[in-house]
């Protein structure tokens, strides 16, 4: 059995360029995307960039994607953890990409995001043209950090209610303005309501279960980015620097988002869009993407 993705196409691209690839944060779903993408399309078009594909694929479980069972899933650890879901997820992503016909991509992953492009990057490498990691980080989780995804799943599927990630909806005082705004407040506290309980745990179980994948940072030799906000609790401005700083095989550009928290997408979608959308510009005067053909 393989992992199926339902995919979000924002826009199809001309023949011959090279698509962007949208990977969403836990625990919503692609519509974190949706302001983002449409600046992206906007900006391009403003700077007379041929139209590039812009996708947001969902992760299994969240909004109406699948949920594969345990098998697909590459089974289950004693611990309930998936140790080998993260890699098949990888590799259905970059099947999406082949399927419509192209060699590679440029992949843009935010928190948990990251950790899919990073394992595209790991077992894939020829799949990346560029690559953007945003509020995001290589580590794997500590053994605390995999037992409570676990319980956060299991509990998850018992009750069948998100009520042990809606903490993700709430803000501190530390926060952006958008994350204590009540319209922020209220737009990831109905994301998140509309997530399915068994999508939430498919997903904590296959984050618990991946491995550390810092060492991939080294090895991207595509053009880079790194999007960080300066409220980010969760990946702050030193841990993202660290991340630039890894990447010794490219020129990784930093932005560094002002009054934004983690989902700096959402938060300030024309500035990560401006990032993004450089991005593509850079990907897209490579020899690699010269070559990038659709042969669909």
């Amino acid at each position: 059995m393989t992992i199926e993705l339902k995919n979000t196409v924002y826009r199809a691209g001309e023949s011959g360029t090279v698509p962007l690839v949208l990977v969403h944060a836990f625990p919503v779903d692609h519509r974190m995307w949706d302001d983002c993408a449409a600046e992206i399309i906007r900006q391009s078009d403003a700077a007379g960039m041929t139209p590039f594909a812009v996708w947001a694929p969902d992760m299994p479980g969240a909004g109406d994607g699948p949920i594969p069972d345990v098998a697909a899933a590459g089974g289950q650890a004693p611990d309930g953890a998936y140790d080998h879901a993260l890699d098949l997820l990888a590799d259905a992503y970059v099947d999406l990409l082949h399927e419509a016909g192209y060699k590679h991509a440029v992949w843009a992953g935010l928190s948990m995001g990251g950790y899919v492009i990073l394992d595209i990057q790991r077992r894939h490498p020829d799949a990346v043209a560029g690559f953007a990691m945003c509020d995001t980080k290589g580590d794997a989780d500590t053994p605390t950090q995999r037992a409570n995804r676990v319980r956060v799943a299991e509990t998850c599927e018992r009750t069948r209610s998100v009520e042990p990630v809606m903490h993700f909806a709430d803000a501190t005082e530390s926060d952006s303005s958008f994350k204590r705004s009540e319209a922020g407040k209220a737009l990831f506290a109905r994301w998140i309501r509309e997530q399915r309980p068994e999508g939430i745990a498919w997903r904590q179980r296959m984050a618990a279960g991946r491995p550390d994948l810092n060492d991939q940072l080294s090895l991207v030799h595509a053009p880079a980015a790194v999007i960080c906000g300066d409220k980010d609790p969760f990946a702050d401005e030193t841990r993202m620097r660290t991340i630039a700083d890894a990447m010794t095989g490219t020129e990784a550009a930093y932005t560094l988002v002002d009054d934004c928290g983690h989902f700096s997408a959402v938060e300030h979608p024309a500035t990560v869009a401006a990032a993004l959308t450089t991005l593509m510009r850079r990907a897209s005067q490579t020899p690699d993407a010269q070559a990038n053909r659709a042969v669909a």
